[in-house]
């Protein structure tokens, strides 16, 4: 094709006529390949006709083709604009324009549309939901001709939102759709009921700023682990479930976000299975709705009525003990910093991972307190380190695959506060 992003056409939505309460709405499942003990492809589809409601992509195309496909959208890569990439980065829309080039060739462009998934982490700003702006220097040079491709195209713009990683022990109410006081907005006066809301309101102000607030958004992934470490606040089988659902009835409610009112979201959750391999914290192996055996890890009502029959207990893990000191004592603060002999391809990733999660990487961006030295360890240490102080100072969440270390020593300097 011509460009450098044609290995990183990586995504596979499994799409879902659910019916929930009465309500129509489309529900997907992302299926995530990363693990070396997951069921040939042939059974995944058997098992999701027999045993799931996931009926429309299995009934339409598997039934009378199998195992033939029907794609009605191709994502170029994950999260590409916030992983840092100048190569990637610059690659991404000429990729897209030269997949949807050959799709108008072959007579499909209106059959299949292309499009790209973006993380929180391309917002510099999300709170309150109506200050959400894209990154300076993205909005306008990467941003804004990637949002006049999809608008000429008809095609929406992907996000993945994830409560999970944005909410603490204070606001798990909020990131689980339960009563709650909200978080009130003082520029348009609305008062939020639930992060995902918030979120999106954020995605939406950001498109608004650029005059792209007509085009459509997806939630093209969002989950909870039912798995994490010690001392992980939510991390359990019941309450993936919960999220779950109720984001099953909040997206196809009709009721819409504050500043998007009286609409439904196409929404993918993550994922259909765990996945062995997946790099960082426990909690990332954990996404899934289903073992590699296909045993449900809990379920959230897509499983037949037959099925449930066959899986009368559900595997349950239980929730990761509680770490029994967790944070230190008063006076005893700690922070993350890189360790000595960490190689810089490691920071990296573990800079994209965190700036990917929609962390506050604001302070090292250019003219941020933080900024200088301009350097991957640098950048890497504060993402490192705001990320620990963040999940509540455990060991584990410094640990970064043996890349980051604990020290006692306050690594502020100038304006620049860890």
């Amino acid at each position: 094709m011509g460009t450098t992003l044609v290995h990183v056409i990586s995504a596979l939505l499994l799409v879902a006529s659910v019916n929930i309460q009465g309500i129509e709405g489309t529900i997907g499942v992302n299926y995530g390949t990363v693990a070396d003990n997951l069921p040939p492809p042939a059974e995944v589809a058997h098992f999701l006709l027999e045993n799931t409601i996931i009926n429309r992509w299995v009934t339409a195309n598997i039934t009378p083709h199998f195992p033939a496909t029907n794609i009605v959208r191709i994502l170029v890569g994950n999260e590409v604009v916030s992983s840092a990439s100048k190569l990637l980065i610059t690659s991404l829309v000429p990729a897209m324009q030269t997949l949807h080039t050959a799709l108008v060739a072959e007579s499909l462009d209106h059959r299949i549309k292309v499009s790209t998934p973006h993380s929180l982490g391309i917002l510099s700003s999300s709170s309150p939901p109506s200050s959400g702006k894209f990154r300076q220097g993205y909005d306008t040079h990467v941003l804004k001709p990637l949002l006049s491709f999809l608008r000429a195209t008809d095609s929406p713009f992907l996000v993945n939102p994830y409560p999970f990683f944005g909410c603490s022990a204070d606001t798990l109410d909020y990131a689980l759709f339960r009563p709650n006081s909200g978080a009130f907005d003082d520029d348009t006066k609305f008062t939020y009921t639930n992060m995902l809301d918030g979120q999106l309101d954020a995605v939406f102000s950001a498109l608004k700023l650029l005059d792209f607030s007509d085009l459509e958004i997806v939630i093209a992934e969002t989950g909870w682990p039912s798995k994490g470490d010690a001392g992980q606040v939510g991390v359990d089988a019941d309450t993936a479930a919960e999220y779950n659902r109720k984001l099953m009835q909040h997206v196809t409610s009709g009721v819409g976000t504050p500043l998007m009112p009286n609409r439904t979201f196409e929404t993918y959750i993550f994922a259909l299975f765990n996945e062995d391999l997946k790099p960082g914290p426990t909690c990332e192996r954990n996404f899934g709705l289903f073992q590699p055996d296909m045993t449900p890890v809990y379920d959230i009502g897509i499983l037949r009525p037959t099925a449930k029959a066959n899986f009368p207990s559900y595997p349950t893990p239980q929730a990761a003990p509680v770490n029994p000191s967790p944070i230190p004592a008063s006076g005893a603060k700690r922070w993350c910093l890189p360790e000595t002999g960490a190689k810089e391809d490691a920071l990296q990733k573990n800079l994209d991972y965190i700036c990917g999660l929609g962390m506050d990487c604001k302070p090292i961006q250019e003219g941020g307190a933080c900024y200088l030295p301009n350097t991957v360890r640098g950048h890497a240490a504060y993402a490192m380190n705001a990320y620990y102080q963040a999940t509540g100072r455990n060991d584990y969440a410094c640990d970064f695959g043996g890349t980051g270390a604990i020290t006692k020593s306050d690594p502020s300097y100038g304006n620049c506060k860890y």
